[in-house]
């Protein structure tokens, strides 16, 4: 079956430090499902918090599915993530460290199920992303030689 990819978070490896990675579901309701597989969902704003012993995903957007009409749920609703237990203490544990957040990095499809790749990210400072840039700009001036 594979991957079919529905949105991405490109400013967050732009902004951040990507140290760890997990894959998790998404509690979703009604037509939302419906509505991912038109690619009508957003992540650029979000993030993740740990709120008791769940984490949650805040600022979401998926598109109101147009043919739902009254099944329709709210676009921007906080949403459960589903991790393990023990995934979830190893991410609070983390959290308790300076500067680290929980960012969501993209959304897809897996195997007809929606997952959600989450990252355990800190955040980079303005001379960290214009060492970025200059390194960028060195790759597509090398690749543009050969």
């Amino acid at each position: 079956m594979g991957t079919k990819l529905i949105a991405n978070n490109k400013k967050a490896y732009h902004d951040y430090f990507v140290i760890e990675k997990y894959e998790c579901g998404i509690e979703l309701k009604g037509t939302e499902v419906k509505s991912l597989r038109l690619s009508n969902c957003s992540i650029k704003e979000s993030l993740c918090k740990i709120l008791g012993r769940e984490c949650y995903i805040i600022g979401m957007n998926i598109s109101p599915y147009e043919k739902g009409n009254i099944f329709n749920v709210d676009p921007v609703r906080t949403r459960k993530l589903l991790l393990h237990k023990r995934e979830i203490r190893k991410i609070e544990e983390s959290l308790k460290l300076k500067g680290y957040t929980l960012i969501p990095l993209q959304v897809y499809f897996k195997d007809s199920r929606v997952k959600v790749e989450i990252g355990l990210c800190k955040g980079k400072k303005l001379y960290d992303k214009r060492e970025d840039l200059k390194k960028k700009d060195m790759k597509r001036a090398m690749e543009r030689n050969l």
